[in-house]
């Protein structure tokens, strides 16, 4: 794991998902899942909300620094780093506030305390799954010397416990299972909701923006929050978004040079639509990690990023470049190349999946041609 160009290793427990390469919410969000389906009884478990009190400010210096395994400069150079911006008051205490590397830090602090129970976590956010012996107190109290350890503490305001038919909120979603058939759902948290939907508000009634201008700035706003949510259940005309597109409608007629056909057709590139499918998000595998040679797996992983004609012309390629034959890797961005030239000609046999930077050589190597 690379800290000032230079490489520091810590071996992070498999269930922590936060800020970590190769790893999700998303991959989170299945745990839950597979925990709390009705085939393991999930009906009967209930969750342990985990709160830690001003995270980011309490954790201790020493407790980051002896978990760390690399040469001693690094270490005096992590050091310095953790000095930087710090509460006087607690000159061993906190993480840089709003710092880059401050999650990274926590996760490094925080690392291990997944093993306390059934549990999953990302960054400081966390939550345990309590079978109907486990006993919540008795987790507390090794949650809280675990914590107390590392110079935090638990939140008792905000800590609580929660039947899984109850419901509760991780990571933007809310969890809940069923009490008449058992059946696990995750949908849009309400704050999550309210959140996105202000920002959308914000932009179709921003007076200063024209109908074009707001279409490119609702865009992606849009499939970011659609694309999040893709594992969620998503039916219904709230999550839809039909309100909110129609409500955009009726603002693009408003200006004087855009007519009914042309609003319809905006709407439809403002509010792109992206495939949901509930729950079958594949999760990672155990203690994968991108850093561990297996480019087979990591290329044929990543592929799921992609729909469409990218994910199928991705499995025709066996999930490797077709211009420099090199698996994709994380973090390289796919693209689909017309091989006519043709941008219209979207038949399978003409799209090749590509590296971006391949793709820009392609089109360089053309044009000097």
């Amino acid at each position: 794991m690379g800290f000032l160009g230079l490489k520091l290793k810590i071996n992070f427990v498999p269930r922590n998902y936060g800020f970590r390469t190769g790893r999700s919410a998303h991959d989170a969000q299945k745990v839950l899942f597979l925990n709390l389906n009705s085939s393991s009884k999930g009906y009967q478990k209930r969750i342990l909300e985990l709160d830690i009190e001003k995270c980011f400010d309490r954790i201790s210096h020493k407790a980051i620094l002896e978990r760390v395994i690399a040469p001693e400069f690094i270490i005096n150079g992590l050091r310095s780093c953790l000095k930087s911006g710090t509460n006087p008051e607690f000159p061993e205490q906190g993480t840089p506030q709003g710092g880059v590397v401050s999650p990274l830090l926590a996760n490094i602090a925080l690392n291990g305390i997944e093993s306390l129970g059934q549990s999953i976590r990302y960054a400081d956010d966390m939550v345990f799954i309590l079978k109907p012996n486990d006993s919540a107190e008795k987790l507390l109290v090794k949650v809280e010397e675990f914590l107390a350890a590392r110079g935090m503490n638990v939140s008792k305001k905000k800590t609580k416990v929660t039947a899984s038919t109850d419901g509760f909120d991780f990571l933007g979603w809310h969890f809940y299972v069923q009490k008449n058939n058992g059946k696990f759902r995750s949908i849009p948290s309400k704050d999550n909701f309210k959140a996105f939907r202000k920002k959308v508000k914000n932009v179709v009634n921003n007076s200063n923006y024209g109908a074009e201008t707001k279409v490119t700035k609702l865009a992606p706003i849009i499939r970011g929050w659609r694309n999040y949510h893709k594992y969620c259940k998503m039916d219904g005309s709230r999550f839809s978004l039909w309100f909110m597109s129609d409500r955009t409608h009726k603002v693009f007629l408003k200006q004087e040079t855009i007519n009914k056909h042309q609003a319809e057709k905006m709407v439809k590139q403002a509010f792109p639509s992206v495939s949901y499918s509930e729950n079958k998000f594949v999760n990672v595998k155990g203690d994968k990690s991108p850093f561990d040679g297996d480019l087979n797996y990591w290329s044929k992983r990543n592929s799921v990023l992609y729909d469409g004609a990218t994910s199928k012309t991705l499995r025709k390629q066996s999930h490797s470049c077709g211009h420099c034959g090199l698996k994709f890797l994380d973090g390289e961005r796919v693209e689909l190349h017309n091989i006519d030239g043709n941008h219209n000609n979207w038949k399978t046999q003409n799209l090749l999946a590509v590296h971006r930077s391949c793709h820009q050589y392609v089109h360089r190597s053309k044009n000097e041609s």
